[in-house]
């Protein structure tokens, strides 16, 4: 679980993934979620010790996961799959559950966050299999 390759997968996962969320939902995307919120939760300002930590966990299950999942596979197409597949649970899967159950967004809000949470963690995917690829142990 304390691997070589799953700490260090997991720490550049998180560096990437932590400034990518920043990129899209703290800057690219605002406008859009304003106009599809129905409620405004938002802390302002936001607990940036907790983002990050909850970051960090998402970063370290993903590794976790896909260092089982791969099976000594790993590309970044192996890596964008595992991370999309992660995406699809939360964005469509959480965000349907969400959806029926909370009224923080229209559903033309959640569909595109799908969207974003597929690239998001597809894109996490892959620094997680770059990592692990270039850490595998060499045979002897």
């Amino acid at each position: 679980m304390f691997t070589k390759q799953n700490v260090l997968a997991t720490l550049a996962s998180f560096a990437v993934t932590f400034l990518l969320g920043y990129a899209i939902w703290g800057y690219a995307t605002v406008d859009f979620f304003n106009e599809h919120s129905l409620n405004d939760v938002m802390k302002d300002p936001e607990d940036m010790l907790f983002i990050a930590l909850g970051v960090l966990i998402q970063a370290f299950a993903m590794s976790s996961l896909y260092g089982k999942w791969a099976r000594g596979v790993h590309s970044p197409k192996e890596g964008f799959q595992f991370g999309a597949c992660f995406g699809l649970f939360v964005g469509l899967g959480i965000g349907l559950v969400q959806y029926g159950v909370m009224e923080l967004m229209d559903l033309t809000g959640y569909l595109v966050d799908t969207v974003l949470e597929i690239v998001y963690y597809g894109i996490g995917g892959i620094v997680i299999a770059v990592v692990y690829k270039a850490t595998v142990k060499k045979a002897e």
